[in-house]
């Protein structure tokens, strides 16, 4: 982050992409309600609100997923994993929170900007907005689960960049209510890639269309996840050929 702070014509640039990057998905947000009042049965700043969720989360990733994650291909690949698998540090935590990159900032800037918007029109109570923040802390605890299974192929698969690229390009469903889209990918978004639990059920309890039930429910996926990538990393390592080796 230090090194990345240095070069603040570059972060201007990122501000300036990432506003452009919005008010291109605000403009085709604007365009769907040209023709409908409702979109999958949400209301025009209810929708903003899930997108304010999305961008949030985009910010999220690029500042924390892909800074920190996206290395651990390079340490397998050069071999230096190694060194830090003999720090006396967990090796997880370690890849997973040792850089913080702020191209992201201004994604999560802007997000909270519309979700606070989104709330204040809809007159969100105090509540509802308890219920959405735990639900984005387990959304975001969800998405590095399964960023960080990916992640860990890199040890049978060095260059898995393609995979990521791949996951990013379908978390993008959630810039929309998921309700929005045909059945087929409502089950795809919800059974296959929980893209659901990231941005609509988060957004639902802001707007006050929140059920407990469903905050339940994506405890327990983020629970598994969340075990899941730590068996999986564990049983990466197994098959770990160090470089020294």
């Amino acid at each position: 982050m230090k090194v990345e702070s240095e070069y603040r014509l570059n972060f201007f640039f990122a501000l300036i992409g990432s506003l452009i990057n919005l008010l291109g998905s605000l403009f085709g947000l604007g365009i769907f309600y040209r023709i409908t009042n409702t979109l999958g049965g949400w209301s025009f700043e209810e929708a903003l609100v899930v997108m304010g969720i999305f961008v949030l989360i985009e910010g999220f990733s690029q500042s924390v997923l892909v800074a920190n994650l996206n290395t651990i291909v390079e340490y397998v690949w050069r071999g230096t994993l190694d060194f830090v698998l003999l720090k006396p540090l967990d090796s997880q935590f370690y890849l997973s929170f040792r850089n913080f990159s702020i191209w992201g900032i201004p994604n999560m800037i802007f997000g909270l900007v519309i979700i606070i918007y989104g709330a204040l029109k809809l007159k969100a109570t105090f509540l509802d907005i308890l219920f959405g923040i735990l639900a984005v802390v387990i959304s975001l605890t969800i998405l590095y689960g399964i960023w960080f299974v990916l992640g860990s192929l890199s040890v049978w698969f060095v260059k898995i960049y393609n995979i990521t690229y791949v996951l990013k390009q379908m978390v993008e469903a959630g810039r929309y209510p998921i309700t929005a889209y045909p059945e087929i990918y409502r089950f795809f978004f919800t059974f296959v890639v929980p893209v659901i639990f990231l941005t609509t059920v988060p957004a639902s309890f802001v707007v006050g269309k929140g059920k407990i039930y469903l905050l339940l429910i994506s405890l327990l996926v983020a629970i598994f996840v969340l075990i899941f990538s730590r068996m999986f990393w564990k049983f990466a390592l197994k098959h770990y050929s160090s470089a020294s080796s």
